[in-house]
């Protein structure tokens, strides 16, 4: 079997044309989470004038060198404040205030004293204290939040204070994920054979494409046998731009979804990768849908569908990246495993502000294994014309709390 390099089932996935942007309009309130599908631009400063940042009373900075300043009067937040200082004179402003015009400077309240209506200043503050001049939060025409981004909590807030009602959103890409095989248990079914295996690879997966920003269409468990096999696949073509199945794409007896998909009239865009672990990937396409075949064990599985899957949602929302990728140090010696490209399983610590890599607690054994992506783990990626690494080598790592 012929396998292509891992760079180069890359390069090909990326070549995939998933067709134009589909948006949508969501209330703000619903948009935690979706991916933005326009830049967000400023369309006025913020502030539009000079704001008080503090209680105290607005001043004209020179005039911290006289005995006293006549207060003439109060402006509270939200006070469409007209007055014009002069010099002797000052006005007790408020925190989120505008700032009276002729004044400069805020003097906080406790660096006066205040007798008979005028303030005594006891501790001076340079010109422009506890003033935000305008602009300084943004100013018109920036670019505030990209156009690709997910929305959390800053982005709700900053489009909160725009006013933006309604939020122009990515359509969520909608996977169907099916796992196959007779030997695969659905949760809640009652068994007493204990050769069966409860199914973890749909809901693993399923959870990680939510997380990534996709609608996902749980489809369930479908024995080895064909036509069912066929049936589902071409139901959840119906309804799925994406299909994700697990299981039958090896070499065995019984593996009959390398068969399936093509007679389905999907065009194979690649077969067998040099990567450990998930080499028997498939990867087809159907008009603008596309289908990931992906091994059976539970860390090939996921694995492969963070390398593959992802990129190819993230480009359906219009996402730069499906996740971070970091460099970081080996702080221990690394034993490859084969002459393909591995994706280890590993934990990245920050050291003097220096990322490092170690393999605590993480079982060396089949592809099975898929405690060892729990507590915050990452993946640590090694080339195929990598051999045994040496403690301080760099290494790439693809972080797994960046979808």
């Amino acid at each position: 079997m012929n396998l292509l390099s891992y760079e180069t089932s890359s390069n090909m996935l990326d070549l995939l044309n998933t067709g134009v942007l589909r948006s949508e309009n969501v209330p703000l309130s619903a948009s935690l989470g979706r991916v933005l599908a326009e830049d967000i631009i400023a369309q006025y400063n913020d502030p539009q004038f000079p704001t008080a940042s503090m209680d105290g009373y607005a001043i004209i900075s020179s005039d911290q060198d006289l005995e006293c300043i006549r207060i003439v009067g109060s402006n509270p937040a939200g006070n469409d404040e007209q007055r014009v200082i002069s010099s002797g004179e000052c006005i007790k402003t408020f925190t989120g205030s505008m700032m009276p015009q002729g004044s400069n400077t805020l003097i906080q309240i406790e660096n006066v004293s205040v007798e008979n209506g005028t303030i005594i200043i006891n501790k001076r503050v340079g010109k422009g204290a506890s003033v935000r001049q305008i602009g300084e939060g943004y100013k018109a025409q920036d670019v505030l939040i990209k156009k690709g981004t997910k929305i959390g909590f800053a982005q709700i807030g900053v489009l909160a204070g725009l006013n933006c009602v309604m939020v122009k959103v990515a359509v969520r890409p909608r996977v169907g994920v099916i796992a196959t095989g007779s030997e695969i248990l659905d949760l809640g079914v009652p068994s007493d054979n204990p050769a069966q295996i409860r199914s973890s690879n749909n809901y693993t997966l399923a959870a990680l494409f939510e997380q990534a920003g996709a609608e996902v269409l749980q489809l369930g468990v479908v024995g080895d046998d064909k036509a069912s096999i066929t049936q589902a696949f071409i139901n959840a073509l119906e309804s799925a731009d994406i299909l994700v199945s697990t299981g039958g794409v090896s070499v065995g007896d019984y593996d009959f979804v390398k068969d399936i998909v093509p007679r389905l009239g999907a065009e194979i865009v690649f077969k067998g990768v040099a990567i450990k672990p998930g080499r028997h990937i498939l990867v087809a396409s159907q008009g603008n849908k596309f289908i990931f075949s992906l091994p059976g064990f539970a860390y090939s599985s996921t694995v492969t569908a963070i390398l593959y899957t992802l990129p190819l949602i993230a480009k359906m929302l219009g996402k730069e990246k499906p996740y971070k990728t970091i460099e970081a140090k080996l702080a221990e010696n690394f034993e490859k495993r084969s002459n393909m490209s591995e994706f280890t399983a590993c934990n990245v610590v920050v050291e003097d502000g220096e990322y490092f890599v170690n393999f605590d607690n993480k079982k060396v054994g089949s592809s099975a294994i898929l405690t060892n992506l729990l507590d915050g783990s990452a993946l640590m990626i090694s080339g195929e014309e990598d051999r045994d690494l040496e403690q301080g080598t760099f290494v790439n790592v693809i972080l797994l709390d960046s979808f």
